[in-house]
């Protein structure tokens, strides 16, 4: 299996594209500075937590409408009093949150040899922001906001699946690209899908801003940066 043998790359944003864990700490700072003794990661692990038990309670509510009600959960897990207007303004911050380093330039690469298109947890509006921090035109959008639920639900990848075979590409034109074991692995696992994991927590313990998986997926590739799969493709194509 190559690189080169995909017409597609479908990708989650959010941890792959997005430095949505430093997003997260920086958007969090009003709270968790009235909470001694927290460390990043028990920040993103319990912010992993609400966020996810939230999402499959309430999978029809927008991602800006979810994270104030995971900013509420948190404030009353660490016994913290928060407005809901400070509630609100975390839940518009996604859209603030920084691209890594190596992304728009990696995509800028890749899209001269693949489709380019985005499986994200997030709604239209909030991924408007992140977009434009990419610096590329995706081929197809396809939000949590516009499904009714949230990755890792099948519902999502059906809805990504059925929407580009429309378009002529099938599941072995696909290579899913992504960080998040549980949200993207596990599902691309189970319908089949190649994946590439994009493994932005390589020096890092734990599973960060998402719910451990379990047990492990496969992945059929493995970088530790979007930076490294772009050279990885340039070394593949020159041979």
């Amino acid at each position: 299996m190559k690189l080169s043998d995909f017409k597609a790359l479908t990708f989650d944003v959010y941890g792959t594209l997005i430095d949505w864990e430093s997003g997260m700490v920086a958007g969090l700072k009003p709270l968790t500075d009235r909470v001694a003794g927290l460390s990043r990661d028990q920040i993103l692990e319990a912010h992993a937590y609400y966020e996810s038990t939230t999402q499959a309670a309430t999978p029809a509510k927008l991602y800006r409408d979810l994270l104030p009600v995971v900013y509420r959960r948190l404030a009353e897990e660490w016994g913290v009093e928060v407005t809901w207007g400070e509630c609100v303004t975390y839940g518009l911050s996604v859209g603030q949150w920084p691209a890594f380093p190596d992304s728009a330039e990696a995509l800028a690469y890749l899209k001269q040899h693949y489709l380019l298109v985005v499986l994200t947890n997030t709604d239209s509006d909030s991924f408007v922001g992140s977009n434009a921090r990419l610096g590329v035109h995706f081929d197809g959008v396809y939000t949590a906001g516009d499904i009714g639920s949230y990755k890792p639900a099948q519902r999502n990848f059906d809805y990504m699946l059925e929407a580009l075979a429309r378009r002529g590409i099938g599941k072995g034109d696909i290579l899913h690209t992504a960080e998040s074991m549980f949200h993207d692995h596990a599902p691309a696992n189970a319908n089949g899908l190649a994946n590439c994991w994009i493994y932005r927590r390589h020096d890092q313990e734990g599973f960060g801003a998402t719910m451990n998986p379990g047990e492990m997926p496969r992945y059929d590739f493995r970088f530790n940066s979007m930076a490294e799969m772009a050279e990885a493709h340039r070394a593949e194509v020159a041979l």
